[in-house]
Protein backbone atom coordinates (compact mmCIF):
# COMPACT_ATOMS: atom_id res chain seq x y z
CA UNK A 1 0.00 0.00 0.00
CA UNK A 2 1.11 8.07 2.26
CA UNK A 3 1.55 10.61 5.86
CA UNK A 4 2.26 12.78 8.95
CA UNK A 5 3.12 11.91 12.49
CA UNK A 6 -0.04 12.30 14.43
CA UNK A 7 -2.31 10.24 16.62
CA UNK A 8 -4.83 8.36 14.51
CA UNK A 9 -8.47 9.26 14.63
CA UNK A 10 -10.82 7.13 16.69
CA UNK A 11 -11.70 4.39 16.22
CA UNK A 12 -8.10 3.13 15.94
CA UNK A 13 -6.29 3.15 12.80
CA UNK A 14 -8.48 4.57 10.11
CA UNK A 15 -6.70 3.26 6.82
CA UNK A 16 -3.60 2.32 4.96
CA UNK A 17 -3.88 5.46 3.00
CA UNK A 18 -6.12 8.40 3.77
CA UNK A 19 -9.68 9.34 4.51
CA UNK A 20 -11.74 6.88 2.55
CA UNK A 21 -14.33 7.65 -0.09
CA UNK A 22 -17.56 7.63 1.95
CA UNK A 23 -19.54 5.48 -0.43
CA UNK A 24 -16.90 2.78 -0.32
CA UNK A 25 -15.48 3.03 3.18
CA UNK A 26 -13.33 -0.02 3.89
CA UNK A 27 -12.96 -1.63 7.26
CA UNK A 28 -10.42 -1.05 9.96
CA UNK A 29 -7.58 -2.40 7.80
CA UNK A 30 -7.63 0.66 5.63
CA UNK A 31 -7.09 2.80 8.67
CA UNK A 32 -4.34 0.67 10.05
CA UNK A 33 -2.47 0.71 6.82
CA UNK A 34 -2.89 4.43 6.40
CA UNK A 35 -1.37 5.15 9.76
CA UNK A 36 1.39 2.69 9.11
CA UNK A 37 2.44 4.24 5.87
CA UNK A 38 1.89 7.72 7.20
CA UNK A 39 4.25 7.24 10.07
CA UNK A 40 6.71 5.35 7.93
CA UNK A 41 6.95 7.75 5.06
CA UNK A 42 6.80 11.18 6.63
CA UNK A 43 8.50 13.27 9.25
CA UNK A 44 8.55 10.30 11.60
CA UNK A 45 11.46 9.04 9.54
CA UNK A 46 12.00 8.03 5.94
CA UNK A 47 12.02 4.44 4.82
CA UNK A 48 15.22 3.23 3.27
CA UNK A 49 14.91 -0.52 3.53
CA UNK A 50 12.47 -2.93 2.02
CA UNK A 51 12.73 -5.44 4.81
CA UNK A 52 14.46 -5.39 8.15
CA UNK A 53 16.08 -8.67 9.10
CA UNK A 54 17.11 -8.92 12.73
CA UNK A 55 20.39 -10.62 11.90
CA UNK A 56 22.22 -7.37 11.25
CA UNK A 57 21.92 -7.67 7.47
CA UNK A 58 22.48 -4.33 5.72
CA UNK A 59 19.23 -2.91 4.33
CA UNK A 60 18.75 -2.99 0.59
CA UNK A 61 18.32 0.23 -1.35
CA UNK A 62 14.68 1.26 -1.63
CA UNK A 63 14.47 1.24 -5.42
CA UNK A 64 12.12 -0.18 -7.99
CA UNK A 65 13.28 -2.01 -11.14
CA UNK A 66 11.59 -0.66 -14.30
CA UNK A 67 11.04 -2.92 -17.26
CA UNK A 68 13.04 -2.08 -20.37
CA UNK A 69 12.85 -0.72 -22.96
CA UNK A 70 10.53 2.13 -22.03
CA UNK A 71 7.14 1.39 -23.62
CA UNK A 72 5.44 3.81 -26.02
CA UNK A 73 1.88 4.57 -24.85
CA UNK A 74 -0.96 4.09 -27.32
CA UNK A 75 -3.56 6.71 -26.44
CA UNK A 76 -6.37 7.71 -26.27
CA UNK A 77 -7.99 4.83 -24.41
CA UNK A 78 -11.25 4.50 -22.52
CA UNK A 79 -11.11 2.47 -19.33
CA UNK A 80 -13.65 1.56 -16.68
CA UNK A 81 -12.89 3.05 -13.28
CA UNK A 82 -13.54 0.96 -10.14
CA UNK A 83 -16.24 3.45 -9.13
CA UNK A 84 -18.21 2.58 -12.26
CA UNK A 85 -17.26 5.56 -14.44
CA UNK A 86 -15.97 5.31 -18.01
CA UNK A 87 -12.81 7.43 -18.22
CA UNK A 88 -11.14 8.58 -21.42
CA UNK A 89 -7.39 9.05 -21.11
CA UNK A 90 -5.95 11.14 -23.93
CA UNK A 91 -2.45 11.74 -22.56
CA UNK A 92 -0.13 10.18 -20.01
CA UNK A 93 2.37 13.03 -20.14
CA UNK A 94 1.69 14.21 -16.57
CA UNK A 95 0.60 11.44 -14.22
CA UNK A 96 -0.28 11.79 -10.53
CA UNK A 97 -0.66 8.46 -8.67
CA UNK A 98 -2.36 9.04 -5.32
CA UNK A 99 -1.00 6.01 -3.46
CA UNK A 100 2.52 4.71 -3.05
CA UNK A 101 1.60 1.31 -4.48
CA UNK A 102 0.17 2.88 -7.65
CA UNK A 103 3.31 5.02 -8.02
CA UNK A 104 5.37 1.85 -7.75
CA UNK A 105 3.46 0.24 -10.61
CA UNK A 106 3.75 3.30 -12.88
CA UNK A 107 7.49 3.55 -12.30
CA UNK A 108 8.01 -0.18 -12.75
CA UNK A 109 6.14 -0.02 -16.06
CA UNK A 110 8.97 2.28 -17.15
CA UNK A 111 6.92 5.50 -17.13
CA UNK A 112 8.40 7.18 -14.08
CA UNK A 113 9.48 10.24 -16.05
CA UNK A 114 5.84 11.03 -16.71
CA UNK A 115 4.98 11.14 -12.99
CA UNK A 116 4.86 14.74 -11.73
CA UNK A 117 3.84 14.24 -8.08
CA UNK A 118 3.56 11.61 -5.41
CA UNK A 119 1.56 10.52 -2.45
CA UNK A 120 3.55 10.65 0.77
CA UNK A 121 3.88 6.85 0.85
CA UNK A 122 5.89 6.76 -2.38
CA UNK A 123 9.35 6.99 -0.84
CA UNK A 124 11.31 4.68 -3.10
CA UNK A 125 14.42 6.35 -4.47
CA UNK A 126 13.19 7.24 -7.96
CA UNK A 127 10.10 9.06 -6.63
CA UNK A 128 11.49 10.63 -3.46
CA UNK A 129 12.15 14.10 -4.91
CA UNK A 130 8.71 14.59 -6.46
CA UNK A 131 6.35 17.11 -4.84
CA UNK A 132 3.90 15.63 -2.34
CA UNK A 133 0.20 16.28 -2.95
CA UNK A 134 -1.22 14.95 0.29
CA UNK A 135 -1.88 16.75 3.56
CA UNK A 136 -2.02 14.54 6.61
CA UNK A 137 -4.25 11.66 5.50
CA UNK A 138 -5.97 13.63 2.74
CA UNK A 139 -5.32 14.45 -0.90
CA UNK A 140 -4.99 18.16 -1.64
CA UNK A 141 -7.02 18.81 -4.77
CA UNK A 142 -5.42 22.25 -5.12
CA UNK A 143 -1.92 20.75 -5.10
CA UNK A 144 -2.88 18.14 -7.66
CA UNK A 145 -4.54 20.63 -10.01
CA UNK A 146 -1.65 23.09 -9.77
CA UNK A 147 0.55 20.51 -11.50
CA UNK A 148 -1.79 20.31 -14.52
CA UNK A 149 -2.02 16.51 -14.62
CA UNK A 150 -3.30 14.67 -17.66
CA UNK A 151 -4.14 11.56 -15.62
CA UNK A 152 -4.75 10.95 -11.92
CA UNK A 153 -4.69 7.41 -10.50
CA UNK A 154 -6.46 6.72 -7.21
CA UNK A 155 -7.94 3.78 -5.38
CA UNK A 156 -11.15 3.32 -3.46
CA UNK A 157 -9.54 4.45 -0.20
CA UNK A 158 -8.48 7.80 -1.67
CA UNK A 159 -10.16 10.83 -0.14
CA UNK A 160 -11.69 12.99 0.96
CA UNK A 161 -14.53 12.55 -1.53
CA UNK A 162 -14.66 16.32 -2.04
CA UNK A 163 -11.09 16.33 -3.32
CA UNK A 164 -11.77 13.51 -5.76
CA UNK A 165 -14.89 15.31 -7.01
CA UNK A 166 -12.98 18.58 -7.37
CA UNK A 167 -10.29 16.95 -9.51
CA UNK A 168 -12.90 15.37 -11.75
CA UNK A 169 -14.91 18.60 -11.96
CA UNK A 170 -11.81 20.28 -13.35
CA UNK A 171 -11.95 17.87 -16.29
CA UNK A 172 -8.96 15.74 -15.26
CA UNK A 173 -9.27 12.04 -16.14
CA UNK A 174 -9.26 10.17 -12.82
CA UNK A 175 -9.14 6.38 -12.77
CA UNK A 176 -9.98 4.56 -9.54
CA UNK A 177 -8.33 1.18 -8.98
CA UNK A 178 -9.55 -1.48 -6.57
CA UNK A 179 -7.09 -1.84 -3.67
CA UNK A 180 -5.13 -5.05 -3.21
CA UNK A 181 -5.64 -7.39 -0.26
CA UNK A 182 -3.89 -10.54 -1.42
CA UNK A 183 -1.43 -12.02 -3.88
CA UNK A 184 -4.34 -12.75 -6.19
CA UNK A 185 -4.79 -9.00 -6.70
CA UNK A 186 -1.28 -8.27 -8.00
CA UNK A 187 -1.93 -9.04 -11.69
CA UNK A 188 -5.23 -7.16 -11.72
CA UNK A 189 -3.66 -3.99 -10.34
CA UNK A 190 -0.81 -4.05 -12.85
CA UNK A 191 -3.19 -4.73 -15.73
CA UNK A 192 -5.54 -1.90 -14.73
CA UNK A 193 -2.78 0.70 -14.41
CA UNK A 194 -1.12 -0.40 -17.65
CA UNK A 195 -4.43 -0.14 -19.51
CA UNK A 196 -5.04 3.39 -18.22
CA UNK A 197 -1.56 4.41 -19.35
CA UNK A 198 -2.01 2.91 -22.80
CA UNK A 199 0.74 0.29 -22.36
CA UNK A 200 -1.09 -3.07 -22.13
CA UNK A 201 1.86 -5.01 -23.61
CA UNK A 202 4.18 -3.59 -20.96
CA UNK A 203 1.57 -4.54 -18.39
CA UNK A 204 1.56 -8.11 -19.64
CA UNK A 205 5.36 -8.21 -19.49
CA UNK A 206 5.42 -6.84 -15.95
CA UNK A 207 2.72 -9.30 -14.85
CA UNK A 208 4.76 -12.18 -16.26
CA UNK A 209 7.95 -10.99 -14.55
CA UNK A 210 6.17 -10.42 -11.25
CA UNK A 211 4.39 -13.78 -11.35
CA UNK A 212 7.64 -15.60 -12.06
CA UNK A 213 9.40 -13.87 -9.18
CA UNK A 214 6.55 -14.51 -6.75
CA UNK A 215 6.50 -18.18 -7.79
CA UNK A 216 10.25 -18.39 -7.16
CA UNK A 217 9.80 -16.75 -3.76
CA UNK A 218 7.06 -19.24 -2.89
CA UNK A 219 9.48 -22.04 -3.76
CA UNK A 220 12.24 -20.78 -1.45
CA UNK A 221 13.62 -23.84 0.37
CA UNK A 222 12.52 -24.17 4.02
CA UNK A 223 14.33 -26.63 6.23
CA UNK A 224 11.47 -26.72 8.70
CA UNK A 225 8.47 -28.83 7.72
CA UNK A 226 6.21 -27.29 10.35
CA UNK A 227 3.69 -24.54 9.57
CA UNK A 228 4.46 -21.71 11.99
CA UNK A 229 1.53 -19.75 13.39
CA UNK A 230 2.16 -16.09 12.56
CA UNK A 231 0.34 -13.17 14.17
CA UNK A 232 0.33 -9.85 12.32
CA UNK A 233 0.45 -7.01 14.85
CA UNK A 234 -0.21 -3.39 13.92
CA UNK A 235 1.67 -1.15 16.34
CA UNK A 236 1.89 2.59 16.82
CA UNK A 237 3.34 3.14 20.26
CA UNK A 238 3.27 6.94 19.99
CA UNK A 239 -0.49 6.78 19.42
CA UNK A 240 -1.12 3.92 21.88
CA UNK A 241 -2.48 1.73 19.08
CA UNK A 242 -1.88 -2.01 19.48
CA UNK A 243 -3.88 -4.27 17.17
CA UNK A 244 -3.95 -7.94 16.22
CA UNK A 245 -4.70 -8.73 12.58
CA UNK A 246 -7.65 -10.94 11.73
CA UNK A 247 -9.01 -12.47 8.54
CA UNK A 248 -9.25 -9.14 6.74
CA UNK A 249 -5.93 -7.60 7.73
CA UNK A 250 -4.38 -8.17 4.32
CA UNK A 251 -1.48 -10.19 5.69
CA UNK A 252 -3.06 -13.66 5.46
CA UNK A 253 -2.14 -14.20 1.82
CA UNK A 254 1.55 -13.48 2.45
CA UNK A 255 1.71 -15.58 5.61
CA UNK A 256 0.10 -18.53 3.87
CA UNK A 257 2.32 -18.17 0.78
CA UNK A 258 5.31 -18.32 3.13
CA UNK A 259 4.06 -21.65 4.46
CA UNK A 260 2.61 -20.28 7.67
CA UNK A 261 -0.79 -20.03 9.32
CA UNK A 262 -2.37 -16.66 10.06
CA UNK A 263 -2.75 -17.05 13.82
CA UNK A 264 -5.29 -14.24 14.18
CA UNK A 265 -7.48 -15.57 11.39
CA UNK A 266 -7.12 -19.16 12.63
CA UNK A 267 -8.14 -18.15 16.14
CA UNK A 268 -11.47 -16.90 14.82
CA UNK A 269 -10.87 -13.17 14.41
CA UNK A 270 -13.10 -12.15 11.51
CA UNK A 271 -12.49 -8.39 11.68
CA UNK A 272 -9.59 -6.66 9.98
CA UNK A 273 -8.03 -5.84 13.35
CA UNK A 274 -8.95 -6.14 16.99
CA UNK A 275 -7.34 -4.63 20.08
CA UNK A 276 -4.51 -6.71 21.48
CA UNK A 277 -5.37 -8.44 24.75
CA UNK A 278 -3.57 -11.16 26.67
CA UNK A 279 -6.58 -13.42 26.06
CA UNK A 280 -6.61 -12.83 22.29
CA UNK A 281 -2.87 -13.48 22.01
CA UNK A 282 -3.11 -16.60 24.15
CA UNK A 283 -5.83 -17.96 21.85
CA UNK A 284 -3.83 -17.06 18.72
CA UNK A 285 -0.69 -18.65 20.24
CA UNK A 286 1.68 -17.38 17.54
CA UNK A 287 5.04 -19.03 16.94
CA UNK A 288 6.19 -15.81 15.26
CA UNK A 289 5.05 -12.21 15.16
CA UNK A 290 4.96 -10.15 11.94
CA UNK A 291 5.21 -6.38 12.30
CA UNK A 292 5.88 -3.31 10.18
CA UNK A 293 9.37 -1.96 10.83
CA UNK A 294 8.27 1.52 11.91
CA UNK A 295 5.65 -0.01 14.17
CA UNK A 296 8.30 -2.10 15.86
CA UNK A 297 10.49 0.97 16.28
CA UNK A 298 7.56 2.92 17.74
CA UNK A 299 7.33 0.54 20.71
CA UNK A 300 11.07 0.44 21.33
CA UNK A 301 12.10 -2.57 19.28
CA UNK A 302 11.79 -6.18 20.39
CA UNK A 303 12.32 -5.32 24.05
CA UNK A 304 9.44 -2.85 23.90
CA UNK A 305 7.26 -5.31 21.99
CA UNK A 306 7.71 -7.88 24.75
CA UNK A 307 6.19 -5.35 27.18
CA UNK A 308 2.92 -5.21 25.25
CA UNK A 309 0.43 -7.19 27.38
CA UNK A 310 0.38 -10.84 26.44
CA UNK A 311 3.23 -10.82 23.92
CA UNK A 312 5.97 -12.15 26.20
CA UNK A 313 3.84 -15.17 27.14
CA UNK A 314 3.28 -16.35 23.56
CA UNK A 315 5.58 -18.93 21.95
CA UNK A 316 6.81 -16.11 19.69
CA UNK A 317 7.58 -13.89 22.66
CA UNK A 318 9.36 -16.65 24.55
CA UNK A 319 11.52 -17.34 21.47
CA UNK A 320 11.84 -13.62 20.56
CA UNK A 321 10.77 -14.64 17.06
CA UNK A 322 9.85 -11.37 15.34
CA UNK A 323 9.66 -10.72 11.59
CA UNK A 324 9.90 -7.05 10.59
CA UNK A 325 9.22 -5.75 7.08
CA UNK A 326 9.13 -2.17 5.88
CA UNK A 327 5.76 -0.43 6.10
CA UNK A 328 5.98 0.94 2.58
CA UNK A 329 6.03 -2.45 0.84
CA UNK A 330 4.60 -5.08 3.20
CA UNK A 331 1.00 -4.93 1.97
CA UNK A 332 1.48 -3.20 -1.38
CA UNK A 333 0.87 -6.39 -3.38
CA UNK A 334 2.71 -5.13 -6.45
CA UNK A 335 5.92 -5.54 -8.45
CA UNK A 336 8.09 -5.91 -5.32
CA UNK A 337 5.91 -8.39 -3.46
CA UNK A 338 8.35 -11.18 -4.30
CA UNK A 339 10.96 -9.33 -2.24
CA UNK A 340 8.51 -9.06 0.66
CA UNK A 341 7.70 -12.76 0.45
CA UNK A 342 11.38 -13.73 0.22
CA UNK A 343 12.22 -11.62 3.27
CA UNK A 344 9.26 -13.09 5.17
CA UNK A 345 10.43 -16.64 4.40
CA UNK A 346 14.07 -15.85 5.22
CA UNK A 347 13.21 -14.33 8.59
CA UNK A 348 10.47 -16.78 9.50
CA UNK A 349 12.68 -19.82 8.99
CA UNK A 350 16.03 -18.29 9.96
CA UNK A 351 16.15 -20.23 13.22
CA UNK A 352 15.33 -23.49 11.49
CA UNK A 353 18.10 -22.94 8.92
CA UNK A 354 20.85 -22.56 11.50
Amino acid sequence: MTWPCRKPRAPPPPTERRTVHPVRRPGLLAGALLCALTLTLTGCGTSTDKATVHSGTAPAADRIEPITPTPAPHLPVTVRSADGKQVEVRSGARVVPLTGSLSEIVFTLGLGRQVVARDITATFEQAAKLPVVTRAHDVSAESVLSLKPTLVLADTTTGPAEAVDQIRAAGIPLVVVEPAKSLADVDRRIETVAAALGVPDAGAELKSRTDQRISAARATPRKSGAKPRVAFLYLRGSASVYLLGGAGSGASSLIEAAGGVDAGKESGLTKDFTAITSEALAKAAPDAILVMSKGLASVGGIEGLLKVPGVAETPAGLDRRVVSIDDGVLLNYGPRTDEVLTSLVDQLYAKAKK
